[in-house]
Parts: C-alpha cells; sequence; structure tokens
C-alpha cells in the first residue's frame, strides 16, 4: 500500500490503542520482521470487522507478537472467545505478559504447534477465522478448515497482494510468492465461497463460506 496514502488514511480514522502502540513499538525493536504485525489500520480493519460479524468462535492463524490477536479480540461480543494458534512457542512468555495487561486477554486461548497438525484436532466450528501464516500452508490449511466450517462462516487471509509480487513474474526460487499467486488463483476458481481482496497494507482477502 503506498506510504502516504496510508499515513493520510491513519490521520482520519480512529487513533491506534495506546497498549497497541505500545505493542507495536516493542515488536519493531525486539523481534524480527516486525512488519508482520497488523499495525494501526489493518488493526483497526479487523476490530471493526469483528465488530460487523459479531462471531462467537473466533479462530486464529498465526499470533506472532499479538497485536492482531488484540484488535480481535476488541471486537467480540460478550462470552465470546478467540483461539489463537502459532508455531513458536518461543513467543508464549511474551504473549502473557502483554494479553495480561489487556482486559480483553481474558477472552484469548492460545495454541502453540503447526496450523496444518492442529486444526485437524479442533473439534469445534468457528464463525470467523484469521490467517497469517506462512504462505505455503495457505492451501492446505484453507482446504482443512472447509472441512469442518458452516456455512455463513469468514474468512480473512493476510497478504494476499505480498508486496504487488504475484502480478509479476516470479522466481521459482521465491516459493512463498509463488504460493500466494497460487492460492490466490486457487480461490479464484472456487465455488465454496464469496470472495473480495481489500488493497489494505499487503492486501486482505475476505471469503464468506457459501
Amino acid at each position: 500500500m503506498d506510504e502516504l496514502l496510508e499515513r493520510y488514511i491513519c490521520s482520519r480514522i480512529d487513533p491506534e490503542p495506546e497498549l497497541l502502540k505500545e505493542l507495536r513499538r516493542e515488536t519493531y525493536v525486539r523481534f524480527l520482521n516486525p512488519r508482520m504485525s497488523s499495525g494501526h489500520l489493518q488493526g483497526r480493519v479487523l476490530a471493526m470487522l469483528c465488530k460487523m460479524i459479531r462471531p462467537r468462535r473466533v479462530l486464529e492463524l498465526g499470533t506472532f507478537t499479538g497485536y492482531s490477536t488484540l484488535c480481535l479480540a476488541e471486537g467480540l461480543p460478550e462470552g465470546s472467545r478467540i483461539l489463537s494458534i502459532d508455531r513458536n512457542d518461543e513467543l508464549e512468555e511474551h504473549l502473557k505478559t502483554w494479553f495480561s495487561r489487556s482486559e480483553l486477554g481474558s477472552k484469548i486461548d492460545l495454541l502453540f504447534g503447526e496450523a496444518l497438525d492442529l486444526i485437524p484436532k479442533l473439534t469445534e466450528s468457528f464463525d470467523l477465522v484469521y490467517m497469517d501464516i506462512d504462505k505455503r500452508d495457505y492451501k492446505s490449511c484453507y482446504d482443512l478448515l472447509l472441512q469442518h466450517q458452516p456455512s455463513g462462516t469468514f474468512i480473512l487471509i493476510d497478504n494476499t497482494l505480498w508486496n504487488g509480487k504475484p502480478m509479476r513474474e516470479i522466481s521459482c526460487k521465491d516459493t512463498q510468492s509463488l504460493a500466494i499467486a497460487d492460492f490466490n488463483d486457487y480461490i479464484a476458481a472456487d465455488s465454496r465461497v464469496e470472495k473480495i481482496i481489500l488493497p489494505i497494507r499487503d492486501g486482505l482477502t475476505v471469503l464468506l463460506v457459501k
């Protein structure tokens, strides 16, 4: 997304909550690849979508430092919960520390492991799924999810524009970009869902299971 455009939008939407601003700053100081964190604009989009959908159960695939998790939790109605899965159990202490600082932390359950291994073990369906994991796992996780999600489930998928690479010729060595391009083509042809791609930050695909 154009940086000037993003700055303009962020200056004219609801401000970034102070706890999230602090978390974003710490993410940039302490962690590799800090841009994986959702940030102000996408965080407000996730919170708003969650408020609009009013899900009882949310599944997040890819917790990272917890920014998007807190944004999703912000939009949950009373009594709803979010299950967030991440492959990196070294994040557990960090995540518990930050979630304990938020009044929303009690709505969040954490699970560590590979999404491909854990999704088949989940015994419940979800009203909203947010996926932001290794792009090479997108298609496989998506197909696993659709085996159990009922009609009306929303699935949000991050990074589907991937810095514009899916629209250009991709090196055979760039497996992440190839996976995103292949996934986008797969979704475009999938009649099981309604779909739209929003050009927010690095692309956000919104799917509705038919």
